[in-house]
């Protein structure tokens, strides 16, 4: 298949680069209209208890929780002798026009304020100075975007009042907007850094501007995808993130290699046209597998029901299938039409040394004759820092972003705190409690009431029946309290006196689920509880994740290499590395070192989702790099049948390599690491850290290590497994070259009636050892 896609490539290659260049520019005019139709939400299970709260408010009572508050400051010139602020006359006669402004929207659903409630204490800031008005828009993944207009049409003075916005809406709105300006900053900083080092990698203008052109293939045709996906289900507006970084990576990654396999077998003394076509049977077949490798980690993210975690799916494995084939298609067609000319415009002359003694006094060549020498000491000094290192992980405490993900002078952020500093009462963080079919009637309402509010880190619940603390009617029922109940069924509002997303906030959840109550069943709602359903749903689908991702990478690595010791290395040290760089985490994020210098503020959690993301996304990068070296590290092997003498080679060979698109999709990944929001932060440098760590501890020093300890094991497989290799496995090195050189006469590399029956024409399938 891999002969014939390089000799098709040879032979169309104009019509190859004609269709390239239109799906670029198909993909460019309608993938840029992708980011108007991506979300901000995709955080919680659908199937969750929490959303099925939500979803029987909204259809039993018509309601839901707020999605802004405002927080409304009286001119302290307005008040009278010994009053509130925010009770002065014309504070209230301001107030009341502004509830009213707010009704008369189209997208607000509900709005109630400290006036509009009778000037219930709770909505009142401690000082007096400030109250509240809670606001809930239409619109859906929580009425963001509605919220945000709302907010932006009354945020401002209004003669002696000074209105700011808060809550989950200006939140949400406010970390999507950032996360845009953020991504352009990257795109500023990782696309030149990017060209400075691939011309000082390639050694010249025309070879480094190859892979820039595979990458805005990937990333246009991943756009393309994403818009494609839209139509059908939601996509979160953070994958994209995910598909400039992957995809200028992968790029650079996939073109390094195939373009360095073009430049040795053209020095080799193939003509320009079999060298491409051999650099697709040997190196393609390589970035094809290590593609499928990728893919496949990542698709494991579909087996979550939370679309935030699917959507990275959806844009990982079209950016990796997209960058794949343009490094299969696109790229093939362009070495054709450069030919040598590859080294024109080059900068610097080019040393010639003999193969022989580059390849031997090569630093990669002895790096791995050292670690060879002392396996054991080495790669248990490298598996001793990379426990350490992960030790942290031990203690990782799980949470969910809120404001504090954002900058500290972020207005939004500033605002949202106010509400848990100024304001005794957790207003803002009441969350809802539905009995769908309640029994008993208002006796029971009653007593369900007054149970809940004598919970631990509960402050007031109110009902239908009125207001409880410490199970204990306190106020009697009013006409606010009337959409409290419905036919068959009632609500209640919890309001905490602990942090919802914090530990305290958690077990109240689990204490109000597992207790009996008068009225039934009862579902709880709110931020406490999604954080809670949240993890209960990845728990318990992440060993199927993980399976997938184990099974299909130990399956992929044997059909390549035809080895059952050589995938099992590969899986048990990449999830060591990455336990490393997940406990690397913890202690910078969750414990707050280098907040200051990183620019976040720590809080002690660390987001639920992203370790998920991490160890998809690195592992199988890790993987990329695993197949590229072990690559060839088989096809010396193959040829020498020396197991020391072909890992040393197989690590010279890819050393400059893969360290070279290691350090370029580092940048990229840093580049994302410079956002402002903590959590995309946080994903750029973890995965930049992973991608270091194993190009290098790993790569460089456990690979040899245990390949050297493992001898010629490392190529065996059981007979009957042998035999499944031997028929359906792949692999680079294809044994005898089936391509002349140019020395012994005239060849055509894109004739495929050449010798059909022969052997050493065939694609075939080498069998190992």
């Amino acid at each position: 298949m891999f002969t014939r896609i390089g000799k098709f490539t040879v032979r169309r290659r104009r019509g190859v680069l004609v269709a390239s260049a239109l799906f670029v520019v198909t993909a460019a005019a309608l993938g840029a209209t992708v980011f108007g139709r991506l979300s901000s939400g995709g955080f919680a299970d659908p199937s969750s208890e929490s959303e099925r709260a939500v979803t029987a408010l909204k259809e039993t009572f018509g309601t839901g929780s707020p999605n802004l508050v405002l927080l409304v400051d009286a001119a302290p010139a307005d008040a009278t002798a010994g009053s509130p602020k925010v009770d002065a006359p014309s504070a209230q006669a301001e107030a009341e026009r502004l509830t009213d402004r707010l009704r008369a929207r189209p997208e607000v659903l509900e709005v109630a304020s400290y006036w509009s409630l009778g000037k219930v204490a709770p909505l009142r800031s401690d000082t007096g100075a400030t109250a509240l008005i809670v606001v809930r828009t239409s619109g859906k993944e929580g009425g963001v975007e509605q919220a945000q207009a709302v907010a932006d049409s009354v945020v401002g003075r209004h003669g002696p009042l000074t209105v700011h916005a808060a809550g989950q809406g200006p939140v949400f709105h406010a970390v999507s907007t950032t996360i845009q300006d953020d991504l352009a900053k990257a795109e500023s900083i990782a696309i030149p850094l990017t060209i400075l080092l691939l011309v000082v990698v390639f050694g010249g203008l025309v070879a480094a501007g190859l892979p820039l052109i595979v990458g805005v293939t990937a990333v246009f045709g991943t756009f393309l995808t994403l818009w494609v996906i839209t139509l059908f289900t939601d996509v979160s507006i953070f994958s994209i993130n995910l598909v400039t970084a992957l995809g200028l990576g992968l790029a650079v990654d996939y073109s390094l290699f195939i373009v360095s396999r073009f430049r040795e077998e053209v020095a080799s003394g193939r003509d320009p046209d079999a060298a491409v076509v051999r650099t697709v049977e040997t190196a393609g077949r390589t970035v094809a597998v290590s593609a499928l490798t990728v893919a496949v980690s990542l698709s494991a993210l579909l087996v979550f029901p939370l679309y935030f975690l699917r959507s990275f799916a959806y844009a990982g494995i079209g950016v990796t299938v997209v960058s794949a084939a343009a490094s299969l298609l696109t790229l093939p067609a362009l070495l054709a039409v450069t030919g040598r000319r590859i080294d024109s415009l080059r900068l610097g002359r080019r040393r010639t040394r003999s193969a022989a003694r580059s390849l031997e006094s090569g630093f990669w060549h002895r790096t791995a004759t050292f670690v060879m020498r002392h396996p054991v000491v080495v790669g248990g000094s490298i598996v001793g820092v990379l426990i350490v290192l992960g030790a942290p992980f031990l203690r990782v405490d799980f949470g969910t972003p809120d404001e504090r993900v954002l900058p500290a002078d972020n207005p939004t952020r500033i605002q949202t705190t106010r509400l848990s500093t100024e304001f005794t009462s957790h207003e803002a963080s009441s969350f809802p409690v539905v009995a769908q079919r309640a029994a008993g009637g208002d006796a029971a309402i009653g007593a369900t009431a007054a149970s809940i509010s004598s919970l631990p880190n509960v402050g007031r619940v109110d009902a239908s029946t009125g207001r409880y603390i410490d199970g204990r009617l306190v106020i009697g029922p009013d006409p606010s309290l009337a959409g409290y109940v419905a036919t068959g069924a009632a609500r209640f509002n919890v309001v905490p006196t602990v942090e919802p997303v914090s530990d305290a906030g958690q077990r109240l959840v689990s204490d109000i689920r597992s207790g009996r109550y008068p009225v039934g069943d009862v579902l709880v709602g709110g931020r406490a509880a999604s954080l809670v359903d949240t993890k209960a749903s990845i728990v318990d689908r992440l060993p199927w994740a993980i399976a997938i991702i184990v099974l299909a990478t130990f399956v992929l690595l044997f059909l390549m290499f035809g080895s059952v010791l050589v995938p099992l290395k590969a899986i048990v040290l990449n999830v060591l590395s990455l336990s490393a760089t997940f406990g690397a985490m913890v202690w910078i994020f969750q414990d707050g070192h280098l907040s200051g210098f990183l620019g976040f503020t720590p809080t002690g959690l660390t987001d639920t989702t992203t370790p998920i993301l991490m160890f998809c996304i690195a592992f199988g990068l890790s993987m990329d790099y695993e197949v590229f070296l072990l690559s060839r590290i088989k096809e010396e092997h193959d040829r020498t049948g020396d197991n020391t003498a072909s890992v040393a080679a197989g690590l010279e060979k890819t050393g400059r390599i893969v360290t070279a698109a290691a350090a370029l999709l580092a940048i990229t990944f840093i580049a994302t690491g410079t956002s402002d929001v903590t959590f995309i932060k946080l994903f750029g440098l973890g995965l930049a850290l992973a991608v270091v760590m194993d190009a290098t501890l790993v790569r460089a020093g456990l690979v040899p290590a245990f390949m050297r300890l493992a001898g010629e094991a490392n190529w065996w497989a059981p007979a009957p497994l042998r035999r499944i290799h031997d028929r359906f496995g792949f692999s680079e090195s294809d044994g005898p070259d089936q391509h002349d050189r140019g020395t012994d006469g005239p060849h055509d590399p894109t004739d495929d009636r050449a010798d059909p029956d022969d052997p050493g024409k065939r694609e075939r399938v080498t069998v190992s050892g």
